[in-house]
């Protein structure tokens, strides 16, 4: 037998054990029961803007950690990487990702190439200062509707991009695309009844494992399912965003009020079988605040 082939065959053999293993497990739990497993699947994590105590970042990441968080998303570029590491030893909480921090001003659909070579060097940026910090993933919104056509902002944006895919690669660090109200992809002013399909299309045009979704379950509960956006994504969903919603106000809420049905974003995650961070998109404060958000989230996603 070509020992060059073992290694392979191990890990074969070790992949299809474990997914029979999830398929067991999924099918003795019940994808449909309110009580199916996210815990130990589900991590929590917020973005750094939410953090209202005062003192150092060091500071900032023991409260996130006290609060019950298990990460912490910087923005890039602009995060100062010597001071992350440092809050990251003196804290024990490290770093999942950042949230590019130019996106919605310095746009990959522009019509001037000058703002979207300057939208491309910001990316890059933040692929290395993240890679820097050991983060996993690169928040990115595409682009804006008001930039021109659906066509012209999608082929725009997904020209300019690939060009970061290489980088994305060479750090390991993939592009999280997130879904939010830019009049791209969904039409803004349509009823409940929206698709994520033109998503799908959308990530699957890159053709790559370094580009997928941040889903943000709230952003668009006003236009669709939630849970059927998750299941048309399935693996194309490499990190979540959360927040509350209410259709009938029409109206952003703290996570769990509203009308949101978690209860099937729930379900929905569990039969895509996902694993991974959860960021938490509200608004922040002081530590007591931060702990609301963390317990939020643990009753949303039955973690407790």
């Amino acid at each position: 037998m070509n020992d060059f082939l073992m290694p392979d065959r191990r890990l074969f053999l070790k992949s299809t054990a474990a997914a029979m293993l999830a398929n067991h497990t999924l099918s003795a739990f019940g994808a449909d029961k309110p009580g199916y497993p996210l815990k130990d699947r589900l991590y929590k994590t917020l973005k750094i803007g939410m953090v209202g105590v005062k003192g150092s970042l060091t500071d900032k990441f023991k409260a996130a950690k006290e609060a019950g968080f298990a990460a912490i998303e910087m923005n890039a570029p602009g995060m100062d990487v010597a001071e992350t590491k440092k809050a990251i030893l003196e804290s024990g909480l490290p770093v999942d990702g950042t949230v590019n921090s130019t996106h919605w001003g310095t746009r990959h659909s522009d019509p001037d190439p000058e703002v979207r070579a300057k939208a491309l060097e910001s990316l890059k940026g933040a692929i290395r200062d993240t890679h820097a910090v050991g983060g996993h993933t690169v928040l990115l919104v595409v682009g804006h509707g008001k930039d021109g056509t659906e066509q012209e902002v999608w082929d725009r944006s997904v020209e300019n991009i690939a060009k970061a895919v290489p980088v994305a690669a060479e750090y390991g660090v993939p592009i999280a695309f997130e879904n939010v109200w830019n009049q791209f992809l969904y039409d803004h002013d349509g009823a409940a009844d929206q698709t994520a399909e033109k998503w799908k299309k959308y990530v699957d045009e890159f053709n790559s494992p370094f580009v997928g979704m941040q889903f943000d379950i709230g952003n668009h509960w006003k236009y669709g399912s939630m849970g059927d956006w998750i299941r048309t994504l399935g693996k194309r969903i490499i990190k979540l965003d959360v927040k509350g919603f209410s259709r009938k106000e029409g109206s952003f809420k703290k996570i769990g009020e509203g009308d949101l049905d978690f209860d099937d974003v729930r379900k929905a995650l569990t039969q895509i079988n996902f694993y991974g961070y959860c960021a938490a998109e509200v608004g922040g404060g002081d530590a007591a605040r931060l702990k609301e958000v963390s317990d939020n989230m643990d009753r949303v996603f039955n973690l407790v």
